[in-house]
């Protein structure tokens, strides 16, 4: 029973909303820094419910410019570090001694405009999918977009085929191009419910309204008088807050670091030509000296005496190493995220502004 739940695919995440609680409240805590921490919880038959989560220990480094970096750096690879992984179990003993799930599941991180597909969350899901626990998740929660009013929260995982080459740290075109590995098969997202116990609803239902501070206005049929006031409106009722034609600041900033991913990116393809070019003058550089071996050799025969070794290039020559592939994948992959996040936001933009295009061309 066990090894064919283990041999079933992830299929879907859930989440409590206690631990959705924690979570934000940690990010915010946090913020700009990354908050990171430990998800507990278990796997029923393909979905892995999370119930429950404590922050890792923050490390105290002076609050100076020189030193903000390397704040969030330490604290986006604490998931993977030797002192809270010893915490972590720790923990997890004690969640146990008080009959508390305590099966990990995986970790969380915070992030900010989306930035997070980068090589601290590879490390960190990477070191918990083979060190930890191979049915694993890792859940993201965006704290500037949920401050727009849309909560954003994300589990991913490291594909299988990507895990394999991350294992054998080949990431050259010869192996990428063998394996057949792109951008999109770094992470696999799953499907996100947050879940609310039975208690909770009922609470939530019973909540009692503020009471109204002026006076109420007359029911204008009979039945608007038998409505339930606790009725949800309909997605069309009457809200002008949905005609305001601002830009959000969050697209702006968006675009701005899909600018720079793009920038980025072109800086790795330009690494990669430097090292096309060089290794085409060695390659030029070895086909010379073989050639001038070769007639020297000739030429010895000739005079019958002893050729000389034609392998001697891979002492006198060395090839230069080709630059990794990976940061190419990566970089890709965080501007396909920016991407949608854009597309995502310039949908009702967009709408808004071809239904005033009359009013804002001139001479229309």
């Amino acid at each position: 029973m066990a090894d064919t739940l283990k041999d079933s695919p992830l299929r879907a995440v859930q989440v409590e909303a206690l631990v959705v609680m924690k979570i934000i409240k940690a990010s915010a805590g946090a913020f700009p820094t990354t908050a990171t921490g430990s998800l507990v919880g278990m796997d029923v038959n393909g979905t892995l419910q999370i119930t429950n989560s404590f922050p890792f220990p923050t490390v105290d480094v002076p609050a100076t410019d020189g030193h903000q970096d390397s704040a969030s750096n330490l604290a986006a690879a604490a998931p993977r570090a030797k002192a809270n992984t010893a915490y972590q179990n720790e923990m997890i003993k004690f969640l146990r001694e008080v009959n508390v799930d305590a099966n990990n599941v995986g970790w969380y991180t915070s992030t900010n405009m989306g930035n997070f597909i980068n090589l601290n969350t590879i490390e960190n899901q990477f070191f918990y999918q083979k060190e930890m626990n191979e049915r694993t998740v890792a859940l993201v929660h965006d704290v500037s977009r949920s401050s727009q009013g849309s909560l954003s929260f994300r589990a991913f995982r490291l594909s299988p085929s990507f895990m394999a080459a991350y294992k054998e740290s080949k990431f050259t075109t010869e192996a990428l191009q063998k394996s057949g590995l792109r951008y999109q098969d770094i992470l696999i997202e799953l499907p996100l419910t947050i879940h609310n116990s039975h208690l909770l609803t009922s609470l939530l239902h019973q909540l009692p309204s503020e009471a109204p501070k002026e006076e109420l206005a007359f029911p204008p049929t009979l039945a608007a008088l038998q409505a339930d006031p606790n009725t949800p409106q309909p997605p069309l009722y009457p809200n002008f807050d949905s005609l305001d034609l601002s830009i959000d600041p969050f697209l702006e900033k968006t675009c701005d670091l899909l600018l720079e991913s793009i920038e980025n990116h072109h800086t790795e393809l330009n690494n990669h030509q430097y090292y096309q070019r060089s290794l085409g003058r060695e390659q030029a550089k070895i086909t010379a000296w073989q050639q001038k071996r070769k007639a020297e050799n000739a030429a010895r025969v000739a005079a019958k005496q002893t050729p000389l070794p034609e392998d001697e290039w891979q002492r006198l020559f060395k090839l230069p190493q080709e630059p990794s592939r990976l940061e190419v994948l990566l970089n890709s992959r965080q501007v396909e995220q920016y991407a949608r996040q854009v597309d995502g936001f310039t949908a009702s933009v967009s709408a808004k502004m071809f239904a005033v295009k009359s009013n804002l061309l001139p001479g229309e």
